[in-house]
């Protein structure tokens, strides 16, 4: 939802910092690899139960995931191998946040959590798995009210304030809706359509 509303508004905006800042030196691909680098740190951090730093780790590294296509787009290297590299790092970084919080409930004991982050874990990544499934037979999927960007938000939230029951029971709800709204939306697309 908010990747839809935004698109790539925020580059008139990034366009003349990025070309008068050393980001300029670096390829997007090196952006989206430090993304993942402070992702895993945070995914440390949370296994620690240090989780107010998490949190602004998350947001950091987010920022980077924001700067990688912003900076492809302003230095004119944007390709289709790049969207590709940068889709596969966000499933780990989304992974290695959510596999921290397994470990940290399980070393808890608390088995309902362990379940709850595992069911979470599917969702994400049957979100981007039906995307580009549903891609190859349509000319677009990215519709959804959980996309990547409101759940890098939400576990932000939930690490800060302390609110990660509530945040993962949205989240283990809302990733499944959003993954049967792009099969419905799929279906629907699809519908007298030659195959």
């Amino acid at each position: 939802m908010l990747s839809k509303k935004l698109g790539h508004r925020l580059d008139s905006t990034l366009c003349p910092i990025i070309k008068r800042s050393p980001l300029s030196k670096l390829s997007p691909t090196a952006l989206t690899l430090t993304g993942l680098f402070i992702n895993l740190v945070a995914s440390g951090v949370i296994i620690v139960g240090a989780w107010k730093t998490a949190a602004l780790l998350i947001l950091f590294a987010g920022l980077f995931d924001i700067l990688d296509g912003a900076t492809a787009r302003t230095m004119e290297t944007v390709s289709s191998f790049g969207g590709f590299i940068d889709s596969v790092v966000d499933r780990y970084s989304d992974m290695a946040i959510l596999i921290a919080f397994i470990i940290y409930y399980a070393r808890q004991n608390d088995i309902f959590m362990v379940c709850l982050c595992s069911i979470t874990s599917i969702g994400c990544i049957l979100i981007p798995y039906t995307r580009a499934r549903a891609e190859t037979i349509i000319a677009s999927c990215n519709i959804g009210i959980m996309e990547r960007a409101e759940r890098i938000l939400l576990i932000a939230a939930g690490c800060y304030f302390d609110l990660m029951k509530p945040v993962l029971l949205i989240l283990a709800v809302l990733t499944h809706i959003t993954v049967l709204q792009r099969i419905y939306y799929t279906w629907q697309k699809t519908q007298n359509k030659p195959t």
